[in-house]
């Protein structure tokens, strides 16, 4: 059975979509089966992986609101062993559909578990917000992946997931866990980017990642090519970044089996 995990943080701008992006990508490269379901519907996370508007016939959306099976909507990538569950700007009037659903916070739940055990790893790239669609992801999830820009307010934006993850836990989903914190967008010339690291690592401990994730414009770069910066650039410092996150996050799992 395949492990959920969310990759959330309600501030945006952090370097959650590009996570969910690469970090897949990566996992997928180091050979185990990989869905990333793109819970946003910006659709960042479906052109990042190189799947157009014009490719998608059903989203996350028609699974949710019209009960499309999700087999139905899945495509694959030209990544091997990743496939996508797609968003579309359809995904926006869900957060109001929902509100009169039955279940409404377990919809995502009832989604993944149809095809979860075709799956090692489902990654879900969540809204940078807290509406009904996040509370679904985090309902779904067996864990959160949190990542943390290298600036102070940053900091301020974590307290208040946690918060928001404690209530998930609490009411909905008592078995969710954080699976890490991840300092990303680290300019190693700037001196507070180096005084967040310390307070992170001070207040989080072993959640947080060894692994940091630098400013690299190959990671920039790769989107606009709709393709993960391993695919892009194997060489970059950005793909040995997230290489090295899955190898980190393919050994915890190890650790804790």
């Amino acid at each position: 059975m395949g492990k959920v995990i969310a990759i959330a943080n309600q501030k945006g701008g952090v370097g959650k979509t590009t996570t969910a992006i690469n970090l897949s990508a990566c996992i997928a490269v180091l050979e185990a089966k990989v869905l990333l379901i793109d819970a946003d519907p910006q659709g960042n996370s479906t052109s990042g992986v190189g799947v157009q508007a014009e490719d998608i016939e059903y989203s996350l959306y028609d699974c949710l609101i019209d009960n499309v099976a999700p087999k139905d909507a899945i495509l694959e990538t030209e990544t091997p062993n990743l496939d996508v569950l797609p968003s579309s700007i359809d995904l926006v009037g869900a957060e109001v559909e929902l509100v009169s659903k039955i279940g409404r916070e377990y919809l995502l739940r009832e989604v993944i578990e149809k095809v979860r055990d075709e799956y090692d790893y489902i990654f879900i790239d969540c809204l940078p917000s807290l509406g009904l669609v996040t509370v679904n992801a985090l309902t779904a999830a067996d864990t959160v992946l949190i990542p943390v820009q290298c600036e102070i307010f940053s900091l301020e934006g974590l307290g208040k997931l946690q918060n928001t993850i404690r209530v998930v836990k609490q009411k909905l989903n008592p078995k969710l866990e954080i699976e890490g914190i991840l300092l990303s967008m680290f300019d190693r010339r700037l001196r507070l980017a180096k005084i967040v690291v310390d307070e992170v690592k001070e207040h989080f401990g072993t959640q947080v990642y060894e692994t940091i994730i630098h400013r690299n414009s190959k990671i920039g770069e790769a989107p606009n090519l709709h393709v993960p910066v391993i695919l892009y650039d194997a060489g970059s410092k950005g793909s040995r970044n997230f290489l090295a996150l899955a190898q980190e996050f393919l050994g915890k799992q190890i650790v804790s089996a």
